[in-house]
């Protein structure tokens, strides 16, 4: 059944009026934006429901069977639907028919609610074409200044160890946003392994050093020492914990008979030994 019961009026007659023509082709163009405006809210108001999640992948995928968008233009539809959600300037621009379609999806490429204005002042004055290379030249500049920016950041990174007059180290740093946030998660781990028990145990009034629970300060100190300690041990050892270890030595009990054999691990040069009592001796554990 045809979503539309009448058919779309005729266009006026081949002779009629160009300039009349042009005013109403551009009226039609400017209602036509306004109404993809209206669409727009509406993918967006959709997509956050999971409207489209009944057997599709996506929106876009829900758009391209149910509408019969391409699949790279209902992306499209719905990248911008959500983009103009944080941009009011460009979404009430394109449903009053000021802006066109082509021209806002080119800016919600680098929009931002901080360049907003200014770029619908760009969108106001220049022409589709004219918008695209401004927009590629925009993306172009934007990639620059975060390469700029990330050689900066990453030029002042650094760990820095020095030894105090009294023996203890002093450590000051910077790290990257990931390894911070992984620092951050480990210390935390090792500060709760640390103080799981003593939590229980400790009374926060006590005023004597001695008794009084660690500061926070302090927990972070000890919390990261076991992580050193942790780490030398997994470099030992990578498939041990990171616990101190005993070391079994195993001795033949022929070798432990004879304490003046110098196998024995008792044995020692120039040393006397009393008489041995009968039987073997046990294997020694060397801890």
């Amino acid at each position: 059944m045809p979503l539309f019961s009448k058919p779309l009026p005729a266009p006026p007659h081949r002779l009629a009026d160009p300039n009349r023509l042009g005013d109403e082709i551009a009226d039609l163009s400017a209602h036509l934006d306004a109404a993809t405006a209206r669409l727009l809210t509406l993918i967006r108001e959709f997509d956050a429901r999971g409207g489209w999640n009944n057997g599709f992948t996506s929106c876009a995928a829900w758009l391209s069977w149910r509408v019969g968008l391409d699949p790279g233009a209902a992306r499209e539809r719905v990248r911008v639907a959500h983009a103009l959600g944080s941009l009011p300037r460009l979404a009430e621009a394109l449903a009053r028919g000021e802006l066109s379609y082509s021209k806002v999806r080119a800016l919600t490429r680098v929009a931002t609610p901080e360049s907003e204005a200014r770029l619908l002042s760009v969108g106001r004055a220049g022409s589709a074409s004219h918008i695209e290379c401004i927009v590629r030249g925009w993306r172009r500049m934007d990639r620059r200044a975060d390469s700029h920016g990330v050689a900066r950041r990453n030029a002042s990174l650094g760990l820095h160890v020095r030894q105090d007059d009294d023996g203890t180290l002093i450590v000051r740093g910077r790290l990257a946003p990931e390894a911070g946030a992984l620092l951050v998660r480990a210390l935390d781990a090792a500060r709760e392994t640390l103080y799981k028990r003593t939590r229980a145990v400790a009374d926060p009034t006590a005023t004597d050093p001695a008794t009084a629970p660690p500061t926070r300060a302090q927990q972070q100190a000890d919390a990261l020492a076991l992580l050193a300690e942790t780490a030398l041990h997994h470099e030992i050892d990578p498939g041990a914990p990171g616990e101190r270890y005993q070391v079994v030595v195993h001795v033949d009990a022929a070798v432990l008979a004879d304490r003046r054999n110098p196998a024995n691990p008792c044995w020692k040069k120039g040393a006397t030994f009393p008489r041995k009592r009968r039987g073997a001796w046990p294997a020694t554990r060397v801890g």
